[in-house]
């Protein structure tokens, strides 16, 4: 019998393998509910077959071929933004018709016919909900136009800075698609525009003139959108500021228009190390077999990818679809950075969820799931005043000789304080 020490009690080999089982079946017994209820939220490589039918039909209303689907811009020449072609595509009532007419006389909207595809019949499916445009959009009374007061924050042209060390470069204002909670909608307006030479030329020299500006963000709209020849001649120009350390892309394309990924994207990107690349899946539908491939493409550039979810009523306030979206996304090399606290947008408040949802959601991925999928909860302070992380409370007390935590079981314990009680000692 092989025995040890354990508590102050000799344990035999055996008992220590009961006590194994059954502290294994206890933790399985916490992931029941979640493998039962994540075959109900499908990823879209999961619905793979539905979606190519809805891609098939798009294709055959359009005429177009396999080449022209995979050309990003043929995509865009045929983004849907009428209804006449929509109801062609999608079913709709007319109250869902109404509405979306009456939207479209405030707030733009588009969706690329990729998107489209990925979107299920029920009036309530996720991607349907962020694309096609519903009279709540008309019935916000709190929401703002400029939350974080960025055009407050901008102290050159396309420049918006909040952190002592980095800032964002403001570059367009197309996107493959303008999502319905677009925290920047005041900025979409009946025609894509792109920043000036001119303008961008300032805001690099801004740059220059601030040797503490180490992390450049080329975001808009989204900065895939420009042309290749573009986006490198900017990336060569942050290469050639000796204190910009890296460079990040702000972007959804490899959500809403996976085919701008292109061979010919990625050899501008390659040239151009270390750039990291924060996208925005926000439901596991999204995760497609097109999505994949294009992070796979960015992957072997060696651009570094990240996720920044927001949460958002309706689509993923639930516990088990943020843990399977997470999940999915490691599948696919995309590592889960954030999720966003909804911002009071005008126009989009009825996608914000209660800050208890946000906690809860945290609650149930921090130790039911790896800390890989575990990303920050956020909520961006007002007045651009800064992400502010929002976390489930740990630390319960503490003093100098002990603090008081709570695991993620919720259980209590107490944890000796050593480093101070040594601090203490040496004084």
């Amino acid at each position: 019998m092989h025995i040890y020490p354990n508590k102050g009690r000799l344990v035999s080999r055996e008992a220590r393998r009961e006590m194994a089982l059954q502290r294994a079946a206890e933790l399985k017994a916490r992931i029941i509910d979640y493998l039962d209820a994540r075959e109900a939220i499908p990823s879209g490589l999961e619905a793979a077959a539905e979606i190519e039918a809805n891609r098939q039909r798009i294709m055959a209303y359009f005429g177009a071929g396999e080449d022209d689907w995979q050309d990003w811009r043929w995509q865009l020449q045929h983004r849907i933004t009428s209804v006449a072609v929509l109801e062609e595509l999608v079913p709709l009532t007319e109250a869902e018709k109404e509405a979306i007419k009456r939207v479209e006389r405030t707030y733009r909207w588009a969706v690329s016919p990729y998107y489209l595809s990925l979107m299920g019949k029920d009036a309530a499916c996720p991607i349907r909900r962020q694309a096609l445009p519903s009279a709540a959009e008309l019935e916000d009374n709190t929401g703002v136009l400029d939350p974080m007061d960025e055009e407050l924050t901008s102290p050159a042209p396309a420049i918006t800075r909040r952190y002592p060390d980095r800032l964002i470069i403001n570059v367009t204002n197309q996107c493959a698609m303008y999502c319905r909670h677009c925290q920047r909608r005041r900025n979409i307006g009946e025609v894509d525009r792109g920043r000036s030479r001119r303008e961008l030329e300032q805001a690099l020299e801004y740059i220059r003139r601030n040797e503490e500006i180490r992390d450049v963000l080329i975001t808009g709209g989204d900065a895939l959108m420009l042309s290749d020849a573009m986006i490198d001649w900017l990336l060569t120009e942050l290469d050639n500021i000796p204190h910009v350390e890296i460079k990040r892309l702000g972007t959804r394309v490899p959500v809403t228009l996976p085919q701008r990924i292109t061979p010919a994207l990625c050899r501008v990107l390659a040239k151009h190390p270390p750039i990291y690349l924060n996208t925005q899946f926000n439901h596991p539908r999204e995760v497609t077999a097109a999505a994949k491939a294009a992070c796979d493409r960015l992957v072997q550039a060696g651009v570094v990818l990240g996720n920044q979810a927001v949460l958002l009523k309706g689509i993923n306030n639930h516990p088990f679809i943020m843990r399977k979206l997470n999940q999915e996304l490691l599948k696919i090399r995309v590592r889960p950075y954030y999720i966003f606290h909804a911002k009071p947008v005008k126009g989009t408040t009825h996608f914000i969820t209660s800050i208890d949802e946000g906690v809860e959601i945290m609650e149930k991925l921090r130790g039911y799931t790896s800390g890989l999928a575990v990303p920050t909860y956020i909520i961006n302070a007002p007045h651009g005043l800064g992400k502010t992380p929002i976390l489930p409370q740990y630390v319960l007390a503490r003093n100098d000789n002990q603090v008081v935590l709570r695991t993620w079981e919720k259980r209590t314990l107490f944890y000796p304080n050593l480093g101070c009680q040594k601090e203490q000692a040496e004084a």
